[in-house]
């Protein structure tokens, strides 16, 4: 497996207070981010690189290989579709903290960009029209850097105690940032995990190794198709018999 490792609002949004640390990792310490196009990297495939928050790091996870980012490893390796992937998930990050970071996060080349920021913003009550931004930005200075890399996004929901009025402008900056920047949309990443006791952890928040299986196959039925488009665009590099 070639991923670098480096949750529900109430029952609903999955988020962490800033400085918790990640999992199997010293609190401030930022995830290795590899050089995928280093001469030891022999491994075919497009490199996948997962900027997030502690649903993307594995918070409370027992072992790297348990977070959905390994899982989506494992799923592309099944259907004969390797990728390397890249997990830059920081426990606690807002959308403005991931774009402060998005240049370290850029230095080394990525062929799909997977976004998963929001969280912490909705659980804050910060302004869905300054995440709507971020968002933009992310994507946009991204594309600036790789013009031909693809990008998902990852939708999530507010806390219901912030109100129906906020609650629905929060869930609608996801479709309108994808439809904007034709980013690829997960319309909401714990689908069949939100609110479901077994597939979180005893805080009621941060997903179970169970719930990560399933965000997993969420992402991949989004991601997969740009997984496939990449081997189209390399034939040489094509793993499948």
């Amino acid at each position: 497996m070639r991923h670098r490792a480096l949750s529900i609002l109430g029952c609903l949004l999955l988020a962490c207070a800033p400085g918790e640390p990640r999992a199997n990792e010293d609190p401030g310490v930022r995830p290795e981010i590899p050089d995928p196009s280093a001469a030891d990297r022999p491994d075919p495939g497009p490199v996948v690189v997962f900027l997030g928050t502690s649903l993307t790091a594995g918070l409370g996870l027992a072992r790297a290989d348990e977070t959905y980012v390994a899982r989506i490893d494992a799923l592309a390796d099944s259907v004969g579709r390797p990728i390397r992937t890249v997990n830059a998930g920081v426990s606690g990050d807002t959308s403005a903290g991931g774009l402060g970071r998005l240049d370290w996060v850029l230095r080394d080349r990525l062929d799909i960009l997977v976004v998963e920021l929001g969280a912490n913003d909705g659980l804050r009550g910060q302004d869905p029209d300054a995440l709507r931004a971020n968002l933009v930005s992310i994507i946009e200075r991204s594309r600036q850097r790789y013009p031909e890399a693809g990008v998902v996004l990852a939708g999530m929901q507010a806390p219901p105690n912030l109100g129906s009025r906020y609650t629905s402008r929060f869930q609608a900056v996801f479709p309108e940032v994808a439809e904007e920047t034709g980013a690829a949309l997960v319309p909401f990443l714990l689908e069949g995990v939100a609110g479901v006791p077994e597939l979180n952890q005893d805080d009621g928040l941060h997903p179970t190794p169970q719930g990560h299986e399933r965000m997993a196959h969420t992402v991949w039925t989004v991601l997969g198709p740009l997984v496939d488009r990449w081997y189209e665009e390399h034939p040489a590099e094509r793993a499948d018999p």
